[in-house]
């Protein structure tokens, strides 16, 4: 096909309007994140908000507007998370518009910059150092074209290109430039195949937390709605006045749902993305920060995680009588007489000076012969892969050459050659060997020990050589580095779970594989971290419990990512692990008093159904239990430090707490509606001291989640008891309350605060108890 276009004049304008009339046209990336309008519409089109809308109708219907405060929670959680996700969506879209470019076409003879979208079948390209090939091509005519296929291989040496050559997209020229020949386009193409293959994969949240509160939620939801009809009917039949019905009904409905937790879980998530954007990471899913708190296995790319994707001129290792000075000096002489912009010539140039040398001939390097060179007045010198520029080379050559291997050096010779520079090389002698590394990052040791002292295991599943992965895996003190496997060896039907036990370095893995070995740790039972920059990384991120694109990479790469690094670099990781412990942590301990609410309603809207009384409570009496004895101390402590290892004490503390605080406000209500009655005591004094009651209850059980204490948690702890107190003195009147200061409602209210310290304590330790004795039947019954 190549051979049958012009180059040089290209397709003309009438053939690109047919190409592109017919479909046959390049497009876009696939869009990885949505669009704000859709981002809106899954934030507030919830169950969750319908609830809140239809119990919002009923509060109106009464007229009684100030029991309309708590919308504020749903109004709240709804802007937060839309907020959360316009944010990062604006900012990714900032970095792909940072890194588009025109792309260079011939058409009609003449050199133009389209849109890469506006690139059609059969266009000629113009390609050119720093450029990312758009297309899959053919390449039409070279002039010493260097590319990176890192993006798509994993493998970060530089590859030279001639005529007649296939070129892939999300390739980069390092150096030289090119003509292609666009072979496929739009969905044809390599990168947007990947990215359509991601695209069927479903990825759902794995926060463990957020799912037992949306669990909650879902169940709660289908018990609320027949139990609030109920309860509404129940009263209307009754002869209830319909305001009060309403109002108790919607009471009964809204302490049910545990609300304010899943605004506390969103403000809290929101809080940590907000600290961590500080520290250069971009968070693009909320649950995701819980998420990385929870991996026990992370599996990571070697290029950008644990070495910068530079390389490194480590020495030289002259053999024979050439001094060190020297032989640096015919390699600076090879590298500056030459164009070659490629990694190995820059790693070169950063330690050794340009020695001036007078240049006859420069011989370009090329794939086919593995070796670069330069003919100066005192010589004809190359620099090249050994096996190439020596074929028959003798065994104490290779067993050097395999030692410098093994310790994880590239190596290269440098030899004199008497002849001309071409191939094949004749009369050359050796100078001596080059040695060049992978550059590793200054931090990666320390990041990698941190993470194997929290008991995370570290893999590394990377395109490159395994041995020379390996050998970093060493020099950084990765555990078992030794244990390497090549998986180009591996057939398609071996039992990868067996693999993932075995092996800790994956060396030559294609994309496909990639996405095998991460679905074989998720099969042993591991939570796994995906970190990647490549194309190549795509299906495995996606697949990963938790992935993390470094900002340098592909925009494909970082719209699938759940976080990315926006400096690139990978110790910035110990920050979210940080927050992730904290959020959970917290939240975790003091998602029980949220619980203590939803137990006492369900309680109270049964036992009330079949009763003479009203519903104890309307929403607005509820609400300086849900501000200032819940809601405000507990975002507090949910921002106090706390990096210890995650511990699974959101059930243990339910038991331990929310249902014997729950059980203990069900008797004192009931006992209040019964003394109530017999003291002669209006709706509004028992509905009072019921608040009263059930707030001091909640305090107590704050003191209980907050152990260990420390000063920040009883500064924080006992103000609000004492902020609680005020409103029944000084602001009864807008919650609908009565004051308490007043005889003789003054006396039941120490009486009913006295009595609950040890009546809460004491049904605390029955119901511990209880719970014991049937963990303890239900072990041995399984046992």
């Amino acid at each position: 096909m190549a051979e049958q276009v012009n180059s040089q004049k290209g397709l003309t304008h009438s053939e690109v309007s047919k190409l592109y009339a017919k479909g046959l046209h390049n497009n876009k990336s696939h869009d990885f994140t949505l669009s704000i309008s859709q981002i809106l519409k899954n934030n507030t089109f919830t169950l969750f908000n319908l609830i809140n809308i239809v119990l919002a109708l009923m509060v109106l219907y009464t007229g009684d507007y100030k029991n309309l405060l708590f919308l504020i929670i749903a109004v709240a959680n709804t802007i937060i998370g839309s907020i959360q996700e316009i944010r990062s969506k604006r900012q990714l879209d900032k970095m792909a518009i940072l890194s588009e470019s025109k792309i260079k076409v011939v058409r009609d003879g003449n050199v133009q910059e389209v849109d890469p979208e506006q690139i059609v079948l059969g266009d000629v390209i113009l390609l050119s150092h720093g450029d990312q090939v758009p297309v899959d091509g053919e390449i039409l005519t070279a002039t010493g074209l260097q590319v990176d296929e890192s993006q798509i291989t994993g493998e970060p040496n530089s590859i030279a290109k001639q005529a007649s050559d296939h070129i892939t997209s999300g390739s980069f020229v390092l150096s030289g430039s090119a003509r292609i020949l666009a072979a496929k386009v739009g969905d044809d193409t390599f990168v947007n195949k990947m990215e359509s293959e991601v695209n069927q994969t479903d990825k759902k949240s794995d926060s463990k937390m957020l799912h037992t509160i949306n669990r909650i939620i879902k169940i709660l939801t289908f018990i609320i709605v027949p139990l609030g009809s109920a309860l509404l009917a129940i009263k209307l039949l009754s002869g209830d006045d319909i305001n009060k019905a309403l109002l108790g009904t919607v009471a009964s409905m809204i302490g049910m749902i545990p609300e304010g937790l899943v605004l506390l879980s969103s403000v809290t998530l929101a809080v940590s993305a907000m600290k961590l954007a500080k520290k250069n990471v971009l968070v693009r899913d909320l649950s995701a920060i819980e998420t990385l708190a929870r991996v026990d296995t992370i599996c990571l790319d070697k290029t950008g995680t644990i070495t910068t994707g530079n390389l490194k001129f480590e020495d030289v290792v002259p053999v024979g009588k050439i001094s060190k000075e020297n032989m640096k000096s015919v390699l600076g002489g090879i590298v500056y007489s030459s164009d070659d912009d490629n990694e190995t010539s820059l790693a070169i140039k950063k330690s050794i000076d340009d020695p001036n040398w007078n240049l006859v001939e420069s011989v370009p390097f090329s794939s086919d012969k593995k070796w670069s060179g330069a003919k100066f007045d005192n010589g004809n010198y190359v620099m090249g892969a050994p096996q190439f520029v020596f074929k028959n080379m003798n065994s104490e050559l290779k067993t050097k050459i395999d030692s410098y291997t093994l310790s994880g050096y590239r190596v290269l010779c440098l030899a004199k050659v008497s002849g001309e520079l071409k191939q094949p090389l004749n009369n050359a002698s050796l100078l001596g060997l080059i040695l060049i590394s992978d550059e590793i990052r200054s931090d990666a040791r320390d990041t990698l020990a941190y993470f194997k002292n929290q008991d995370t295991d570290l893999n590394i599943i990377s395109g490159d050589d395994p041995k020379t992965v390996s050998n970093i895996g060493q020099r950084v003190g990765l555990p078992n580095s030794s244990d390497l496997v090549d998986m180009s060896t591996i057939s398609d039907n071996t039992d990868y779970q067996e693999l993932v036990n075995k092996y800790t370095i994956f060396g030559r893995v294609t994309p496909k594989q990639k996405k095998r070995l991460i679905q074989a740790y998720q099969s042993n039972g591991r939570t796994v971290a995906m970190t990647g920059d490549g194309v190549n990384d795509m299906l495995a991120m996606k697949q990963a419990n938790c992935g993390v694109a470094m900002a340098s990479g592909s925009e494909s790469t970082k719209g699938i990512a759940d976080f990315v690094l926006i400096n690139s670099n990978f110790s910035s990781m110990v920050n979210v692990l940080g927050e992730g412990r904290r959020v959970i942590n917290n939240i975790s301990s003091v998602a029980s008093l949220y619980l203590i609410k939803t137990m006492f309603s369900l309680a109270l809207t049964v036992l009330f159904m079949f009763s003479a009384y009203s519903y104890p409570f309307q929403p607005i009496q509820l609400t300086p239990i849900n501000t200032f004895m819940v809601g405000l101390p507990s975002f507090l402590l949910a921002l106090s430090p706390n990096y210890q290892r995650v511990t699974n004490q959101f059930y243990r503390k339910i038991y331990e707490v929310a249902l014997p605080a729950a059980i203990t406000i069900v008797g004192y209500v009931l006992l209040i509606m019964l003394i109530g009655e017999w003291v002669d005591f209006t709706y509004l004094q028992r509905a009072t001291l019921s608040v009263l009651v059930t707030g001091f209850i909640y305090w107590l059980a704050l003191f209980m989640v907050s152990k260990p204490f420390n000063k920040t948690k009883i500064v924080i702890i006992v103000p609000t008891i004492v902020i609680f107190a005020m409103i029944f003195i000084f602001f009864n009147k807008v919650f609908s309350l009565v004051s308490i200061l007043d005889y003789p409602i003054n006396l039941h209210a120490l009486l009913v605060v006295g009595t609950s310290i040890p009546v809460f304590f004491f049904v605390t330790l029955i119901v511990t108890k209880i719970v014991k004795i049937c963990s303890k039947y239900r072990k041995r019954k399984l046992g």
